[in-house]
């Protein structure tokens, strides 16, 4: 591999004001997978935006303006707990993945982790903008929460919510594909990531099931397209879940909501 090229495709995808702010480590393992299976430079740089767009742009249909976020949540933290769930439930609007969860967002939580002992640590893997439905998830308030996401400028935004809403814990720009987060914790989070992560990498699943240090998961699914189609996506990815977690001893319990398909694993 062409050193120089790889070098050369990264500095051209983060001089793009769409991909500025991705996480320099997965743009270079992203582009390259491209330069391996493209005939030259310029083929590999269009490859890696369209991927990069499938992972990611996709789910991002307008302006992210943190900025206005950081302000709006100010304003109502200092109003009331009520006004502080609204305007989290504005922003995590501007999600795709999120968005499809706010129909049934008071539920999802309370029932999934219902009959699990106090989660007092959690790891939300591809996090997108998923912190700020915290306060639906009945965490203990001296949790820890550790976000990650390929997206720095919407890192930097989860840091300051997290300080202002005086939540333990951090967010991170990284590739979790290639340095998946090892630490201890109670829950995992990983919602409607492994169909993404397995564009890129199609053993990305596994390996993160296997990788991630927690005592129980939650893996979900998406049950429609972004472009509302369903296609037998529900049971496509039971089937597949089930080769994931299969010859392992793990216990499973299955969730199903208008949106969403979801399993929590005991480890």
């Amino acid at each position: 591999m062409n050193t120089d090229q790889l070098d050369q495709l990264v500095e051209t995808i983060l001089a793009s004001p769409k991909y500025q702010y991705i996480c320099r480590d997965f743009v270079r393992n992203v582009g390259l997978q491209e330069l391996a299976k493209r005939r030259n430079l310029k083929e590999a740089v269009k490859a890696t935006k369209n991927k990069l767009h499938q992972v990611g742009g996709a789910y991002l249909p307008g302006k992210m303006d943190y900025t206005a976020w950081l302000a709006e949540l100010g304003e109502a933290k200092t109003a009331s707990q009520d006004d502080f769930r609204r305007a989290c439930v504005r922003i995590l609007n501007h999600h795709a993945s999120t968005r499809e969860r706010l129909p049934f967002l008071s539920q999802f939580y309370p029932t999934i982790l219902a009959n699990l002992p106090p989660v007092r640590s959690v790891i939300d893997i591809a996090c997108g903008l998923n912190p700020l439905a915290l306060p639906w998830m009945g965490l203990p308030t001296d949790a820890v929460y550790y976000a990650y996401d390929i997206y720095q400028d919407m890192i930097d935004f989860l840091n300051e919510f997290m300080k202002m809403a005086k939540i333990n814990g951090r967010a991170e720009a990284c590739d979790v594909i290639h340095a998946c987060p090892t630490q201890q914790v109670d829950l995992a989070l990983l919602l409607k990531a492994i169909p993404c992560l397995e564009q890129v990498d199609k053993d990305a699943g596994i390996r993160l099931l296997d990788t991630l240090n927690a005592d129980h998961l939650l893996v979900s699914f998406p049950v429609y397209s972004l472009g509302g189609r369903q296609k037998g996506m529900a049971a496509t990815y039971e089937d597949h879940f089930g080769e994931l977690v299969t010859h392992r001893d793990w216990s499973v319990k299955r969730f199903e909501f208008s949106h969403e398909l979801a399993f929590l694993v005991n480890k």
